[in-house]
């Protein structure tokens, strides 16, 4: 009996409210098994985007591997941002724990659900920096573009490596 490969995805973590480096650990553990977690960025404080009157993100990237198809990964982990206590809020806005699916495999998907590549993972320093640090060569599957080129496009200020303390 042979099983096919897992895909290997990138889900980019975030939060902004709580004890950020909690849920973010918290949110990798609560993974597996359905999401094998094969490597992890370096944590990093960012501005908020969009919506900028709220407190600083804690932002990652995992690149992982799942058997899990788009569209159930992407409930599975919408189930897992709720049991980890994420309520619904304004768009952009504050949150306890935030994860998407940036890639998986080389596939484009576009769906009234799902988009895959991420539809603005290109604009998004808090999203490049952590996600170069794991695939700097991976190419965007739309865009053609290396990650490392993409990064060199975005403004990184206030993008800083986050040292837990405690």
């Amino acid at each position: 009996m042979t099983t096919n490969p897992p895909a290997i995805l990138y889900l980019a973590l975030g939060t902004n409210l709580g004890n950020r480096f909690a849920n973010l650990q918290a949110a990798i553990a609560a993974l597996p098994p359905a999401i094998r977690v094969l490597d992890r960025s370096p944590v990093y404080e960012t501005p908020p985007w969009g919506l900028t009157s709220q407190p600083a993100f804690l932002n990652m990237v995992l690149k992982g591997g799942t058997h899990l198809a788009p569209l159930a990964l992407l409930a599975h982990l919408k189930h897992l941002e709720t049991e980890l206590g994420r309520l619904p809020a304004v768009r952009w806005g504050p949150r306890l724990i935030d994860m998407d699916i940036l890639f998986y495999d080389g596939l484009s998907l576009a769906t009234p659900e799902l988009v895959i590549p991420h539809p603005r993972l290109h604009e998004r320093a808090f999203i490049l920096v952590p996600l170069a640090d794991l695939a700097p060569e991976f190419v965007h599957p739309v865009l053609g573009k290396p990650v490392r080129q993409m990064l060199a496009g975005v403004d990184t200020t206030g993008v800083k490596l986050y040292e837990p303390t405690g």
